[in-house]
């Protein structure tokens, strides 16, 4: 079973989602096209591909109450990513390439024919720069602006879509928050991000929320096996890269081990020599998990990674494993560790996780921030 997806951006073409897709629909045939939506969902689901078949749905000359049609002049030129009248914006990071998304938008382009799902972690490595954190820069916002003050193609719409949208920072926002409240005829903004509580609230009120969850089960199926299913989250990156044996998931998987054996053995055991040794191998573990070189968004890549498999140790002591989705390694771990996370101490330890998310986020000092995470774990993780 090979998970084969077609890299056009159709409706047809998008794995699940049909309630989002008829909603998106709907909102055309009848009129109601909302001049600025968010799609909001967890990594790997297809928002972006939406918000491109959206488009596209948008631009169509013969569009039907399925889909756009794949054949006219407008949608070729989808099918190619670069119709007059659709932009994209993203983070970045400068160098002598350039400072705004014009400058990279060509392996933008690329990235979404070549691979259709992927996250910041592939975008970054498309650029090269896997240990810095992009960000959506403040000249941008008169990027959008010039824009979108152009005359559109064929008098249809100019549509911007905004990529990772929390990622523009508070100038570039601010900026943006007046056309967002009296845009231009005939102009969508879509923004696309997994976490909609870092964008201003400015923004949110500006914008008509939908929700992309995980893809069903039942469609994941017909690309991959059900034990890659059952463990993939709905996320269809995260089915391919289990399918291709992902090297990430198993070094989060020994480093998240790592810190929940020490923190344990410094909590419960009483001998200072060995409680000694293991809050060395902690500060040696946060000194590698804040080693520039693992980069941002990885390090929150990793932080998610916890708070998974907390979720599936908890889930573990109630013994039913048909809700556990973890891989035959982290379950037999689990199966040891699971008593230690109980509703005594999850909620404490995941908003101590959240918080450590949100400040490597901030461009916070991560050798200060894993240390002290380590240090909660210690507190927290109890029997």
């Amino acid at each position: 079973m090979q998970p084969i997806v077609d890299k056009a951006m159709q409706f047809r073409d998008i794995i699940g989602h049909e309630s989002v897709k008829d909603a998106l629909r709907r909102s055309v045939l009848e009129g109601r096209v909302s001049h600025a939506r968010l799609l909001t969902g967890p990594s790997g689901v297809g928002k972006l591909r939406l918000a491109i078949a959206y488009a596209q749905y948008l631009a169509c000359e013969h569009r039907t109450a399925e889909d756009s049609c794949g054949v006219c002049p407008s949608c070729l030129q989808f099918q190619r990513l670069e119709h007059p009248d659709l932009h994209f914006v993203f983070p970045i990071v400068k160098s002598d390439a350039g400072d705004t998304c014009d400058a990279f938008v060509a392996q933008f382009r690329q990235l979404i024919l070549e691979k259709g799902y992927f996250d910041l972690d592939d975008w970054y490595s498309a650029l090269g720069v896997e240990t810095k954190q992009g960000m959506i820069y403040e000249k941008e916002s008169g990027e959008i602006l010039r824009k979108l003050s152009l005359k559109s193609f064929a008098d249809g719409y100019k549509v911007m879509i905004i990529w990772e949208a929390d990622k523009m920072n508070a100038t570039c926002a601010n900026k943006l928050l007046k056309i967002l409240e009296e845009p231009a005829d005939k102009t969508v903004f879509i923004l696309i991000t997994e976490h909609p509580e870092w964008l201003l609230q400015t923004i949110l009120s500006r914008v008509q929320p939908t929700r992309v969850g995980r893809i069903e089960d039942a469609e994941l199926e017909k690309h991959f096996p059900h034990d890659i299913v059952r463990i993939a989250s709905g996320s269809y990156l995260e089915a391919q890269r289990l399918q291709q044996g992902s090297e990430q998931r198993d070094k989060f998987f020994d480093d998240f081990v790592r810190l929940m054996r020490d923190a344990y053995t410094i909590g419960q055991i009483k001998d200072v020599q060995k409680k000694w040794e293991s809050l060395l191998r902690l500060k040696q573990w946060s000194q590698e998990m804040a080693d520039a070189k693992v980069g941002r968004e990885r390090q929150k890549a990793f932080l998610q990674y916890i708070q998974t498999q907390l979720r599936e140790n908890f889930i573990c002591n109630l013994h039913a494993p048909e809700l556990n989705y973890q891989t035959s390694d982290e379950a037999t771990f689990s199966s040891r560790f699971a008593p230690y996370i109980h509703e005594g101490n999850v909620e404490a330890i995941m908003q101590e996780l959240d918080k450590a998310e949100q400040q490597i986020g901030q461009n916070g000092n991560a050798k200060i921030i894993f240390f002290d995470l380590c240090l909660q774990m210690i507190m927290k993780i109890k029997k």
